[in-house]
């Protein structure tokens, strides 16, 4: 199953927003933190066309080594269209596509002077991948995964006079790898490890005189999950979680900048398969230990139907 992303570069933005700041403050928040959860190695019921829709609202009055703690709400409708071949194309996995646009509506209050929110389309995801089948033991599937590798366009809305916006104005590439374990029959883990590059902003939202343009760091962030199967083929509950841990400096005309990011979330969440070709993921976080960034709650509510 999939997928991510979506829009905000809520952020050469927020802590640039003021003209005496030095931290980075800059990754683009729309990145796959809590979307996908559970049994997330391969999709549901095998090859064919998917469409998937979420749902995610994301609260935060805590802005972690920043001056000051503005209340953001930011609701992201993300829509999703996944197409699974049967073809093998490199080393035994089969080719597959993955194409994710979001549109987001941000809501910024008592921020300084000069935070505006924007709201409206957010920047295109395209993702070629390749999916492995399941290694099966005695007892059904043990192990199955996915590599895709993720390509986030700059065509969602963007202002420079705007401190948030859906749209980045910038590229980035955004790799990952996706496995689910069975432990038992009913007992799952699953992982999806991402890493993260950005380019260039050369229209960044800085009042900084000169500022030509701004470059995040390189991050590598990560969804996991445990879950047990209460009602066979029809309900999983378990615990969700997220990690993002920026690698690198962000650069201001190719100068580091103080401020890596850092978060950590957990929570419960649940997914009920209606039938084959139809299921439900809800998904719940409480954000730990930021550093540089935003600290609040998401809530994931996400459909998959196979047509």
């Amino acid at each position: 199953m999939k997928y991510l992303v979506v829009m905000i570069s809520l952020l050469a933005a927020v802590v640039l927003a003021l003209p005496t700041a030095g931290w980075s403050y800059d990754q683009p928040l729309g990145l796959n933190l809590g979307f996908t959860s559970f049994v997330d190695g391969a999709p549901p019921a095998g090859p064919g066309f998917y469409f998937q829709e979420y749902v995610q609202y994301i609260t935060a009055d805590k802005f972690r080594d920043f001056p000051v703690d503005p209340d953001l709400d930011v609701w992201v409708s993300l829509t999703q269209l996944i197409y699974q071949s049967e073809q093998e194309l490199l080393l035994g996995g089969k080719w597959g596509l993955n194409v994710m646009l979001p549109v987001v509506s941000i809501d910024l209050d008592n921020a300084p002077p000069g935070m505006a929110d924007n709201s409206g389309v957010g920047d295109l995801l395209v993702g070629p991948y390749l999916q492995w089948d399941p290694i099966m033991g005695a007892n059904g599937p043990i192990f199955m995964h996915r590599i895709e590798l993720q390509l986030i366009f700059p065509t969602g809305d963007y202002d420079d006079e705007k401190a948030l916006n859906p749209g980045s104005n910038f590229f980035s590439f955004n790799p990952y790898w996706a496995a689910t374990a069975f432990l038992t029959p009913q007992w799952t883990v699953s992982w999806r490890l991402h890493y993260l590059w950005n380019d260039k902003n050369d229209d960044p939202n800085l009042p900084v005189p000169g500022l030509d343009d701004t470059q995040a760091g390189q991050a590598i962030h990560a969804n996991f999950t445990t879950a047990y199967e209460i009602i066979p083929k029809q309900l999983r509950v378990g615990l969700n979680g997220y990690w993002f841990d920026q690698i690198t400096d962000s650069e201001w005309d190719g100068k580091d900048v103080d401020g890596q990011e850092k978060v950590f979330a957990i929570g419960p969440g649940l997914v009920w398969h209606l039938n084959q070709d139809q299921h439900l993921f809800f998904n719940a976080y409480k954000e730990t230990s930021a550093d540089y960034r935003p600290e609040g709650e998401r809530v994931t509510l996400r459909y998959v139907h196979h047509f």
